[in-house]
């Protein structure tokens, strides 16, 4: 009974459920713990099946890009069924398969079992374009920047708790100990999702049928980029999810190399990204939603990276750690006030029977991004030397800016 009300409630619109947002909620802080917990240990796991220690940050970024590499196949597909069948057993099934990737990564023993995760992870990876569309299901849509401001937040939380977390527990138990922890409480996420997550998409709202090219991804890929406006805020948010991707890819094999850090210090490093999430969504979006459009919001995060990457790279250059603590601060306050603001736009281009396919659009472009970034910054970190992925990130940032302020797009 209490879910045909919660549906209900949610086909009437205007409203939002408290229990689908409460679930919601929890599962992207616990989404939040388990994609982070993780990013401290990867090299660390890689060591041991490596012969020749200069080529550890690619093998590391590879991991990094086989992900976003099966995400780019999966994400459309996943993002279309949920339209057809509902979010529910779409975001289920991703989250079950997040838990099996983890306890695969954690069992290791060689580095195809290794790939072998990361491939699981990355094919049932689109709980976080599901997600995204879930949220668009059960908020007014004047006011999911908001609510994509408290995902962003919420997500923080976790991955504040998520690095400092793994670094604890690979010091006291072991390397693995990251990974079976991920396992576990994304495993209890489903189970709280199967007795207790509402279904958000009402049945009124749903695709009549999928078609054949609603499950390609370059299809997909053509008609999200052709829609007149969008096309130049995907384009710009390609070209800042690249250098992302890499910085991700490189940041632990990064700290390690120039300034010698271990597991425990990376995951409080990597703890910064959350903790500018907490302080962004709680103090500073509310005031800039007020003040801001949705399209200058994205601007100002996109210039606050493109100082965070300057300063970087300068710590690379010059092996001071300082300068790469306050770059990460200001990196990361560009990247918590980018997400909602972009994720926002992209939700209110699109009516209900269309946000998974949209959402899963914005995903694979993403996830293309962060199969190219990985392989290009580690080419570039192992060539050029440790700073050279962030001066990367300056340039294709400027480029962006550019793109998205010569014409008019969505607000």
């Amino acid at each position: 009974m209490s879910k045909i009300k919660s549906q209900n409630k949610i086909a009437a619109g205007p409203s939002t459920d408290k229990h689908a947002l409460l679930f919601g909620l929890i599962s992207v802080f616990l989404i939040g713990i388990g994609f982070s917990i993780i990013t401290p240990v990867i090299p660390f796991l890689v060591q041991p099946y490596i012969i020749n220690p200069n080529n550890q940050a690619i093998v590391v970024t590879l991991l990094i890009s086989v992900y976003a590499f099966c995400m780019f196949f999966s994400a459309p597909i996943l993002g279309a069924l949920s339209d057809r069948f509902g979010r529910r057993p779409l975001l289920l099934f991703s989250l079950l398969g997040a838990a099996i990737g983890f306890l695969v990564f954690g069992i290791g023993g060689s580095l195809w079992v290794l790939f072998a995760g990361r491939i699981i992870e990355g094919i049932t990876g689109g709980s976080i374009s599901t997600i995204f569309a879930y949220f668009a299901d059960i908020t007014p849509k004047e006011q999911r920047t908001k609510y994509f401001g408290w995902v962003s937040a919420i997500t923080g939380v976790g991955s504040v708790m998520g690095p400092a977390l793994g670094g604890g527990l690979a010091a006291k138990f072991g390397y693995a100990a990251p990974l079976y922890f991920g396992a576990i409480i994304t495993l209890l996420n489903v189970v709280y999702g199967y007795f207790f997550m509402p279904e958000s998409l009402h049945k009124d709202n749903r695709l009549k049928e999928i078609t054949p090219s609603r499950l390609n991804p370059f299809i997909q890929l053509f008609n999200v980029l052709s829609m007149k406006n969008l096309n130049r805020l995907l384009i710009s948010a390609f070209l800042l999810w690249i250098p992302n991707g890499s910085l991700q890819a490189i940041l632990s094999q990064f700290t390690i190399d120039t300034f010698n850090w271990k597991p425990a210090l990376i995951g409080l490093v990597f703890s910064i990204m959350g903790i500018q999430d907490i302080i962004s969504q709680g103090f500073i979006m509310p005031r800039l939603l007020r003040k801001l459009s949705d399209k200058q919001i994205v601007i100002l995060g996109m210039s606050s990276e493109i100082i965070g990457y300057g300063l970087i790279g300068a710590s690379a250059i010059f092996s001071f750690y300082p300068f790469f603590i306050v770059g990460m601060f200001i990196f990361g306050f560009g990247d918590s006030v980018f997400g909602p603001a972009f994720n926002g736009m992209v939700s209110k281009s699109a009516d209900s029977s269309e946000q998974g396919r949209v959402q899963g659009g914005s995903q694979s472009i993403q996830s293309l991004a962060r199969i190219i970034g990985p392989i290009i910054g580690g080419q570039l970190y192992v060539m050029l030397g440790a700073a050279a992925p962030a001066f990367m990130g300056i340039i294709l940032l400027m480029a962006a800016i550019a793109v998205l302020v010569k014409k008019k797009a969505a607000v």
